[in-house]
C-alpha cells in the first residue's frame, strides 16, 4: 500500500535552516507528481511545491517560500525532500508530503517544523 512518511521537522531560530524527508513506498514514485504542503495551527493546509517527474527534479513553489526552499526527488532511495533555508516565525508549521493516484490523495503524518527564538 502507498506509504509517506516524513522525518527531519523541529526547532530552529529565525534565519536557520531545516531539510525535511519524505520516504516514500508502494508506488511507482517516478511517475507521479509529489507536493509538500503545511498546515500552520488554526490555519488551512497550503501548497507550498509541486515536483514534477520529467524532468527529474523539476518543482514549482508557492510564492511565499519561492527562493527560500527547494524541493527535490531521489528515485535511487524514493524520497523526496524539501530543503529550508532562511526560515521565518510565519513558516512554523506541519509540513506534509502528498500523492495523488486514482483520485485519492495520500498523506504522511506529518513533521512539525517550529521557528522561534
Amino acid at each position: 500500500q502507498v506509504q509517506l512518511v516524513e522525518s527531519g521537522g523541529g526547532m530552529v531560530q529565525p534565519g536557520g535552516s531545516l531539510r525535511l524527508t519524505c520516504a516514500a513506498s508502494g508506488f511507482a514514485f517516478n511517475k507521479f507528481d509529489m507536493y509538500w504542503y503545511r498546515q500552520a495551527p488554526g490555519k488551512e493546509r497550503l501548497l507550498i511545491a509541486t515536483i514534477i517527474p520529467d524532468p527529474p527534479n523539476g518543482a514549482y513553489y508557492a510564492d511565499f517560500v519561492k527562493g527560500r526552499f527547494t524541493a527535490s526527488r531521489n528515485t535511487a532511495d524514493n524520497t523526496l525532500s524539501l530543503q529550508m533555508t532562511s526560515l521565518k516565525p510565519d513558516d512554523t508549521a506541519v509540513y506534509y508530503c502528498n500523492v495523488l493516484i486514482a483520485g485519492t490523495n495520500y498523506w504522511g503524518q506529518g513533521t512539525q517544523v517550529t521557528v522561534s527564538s
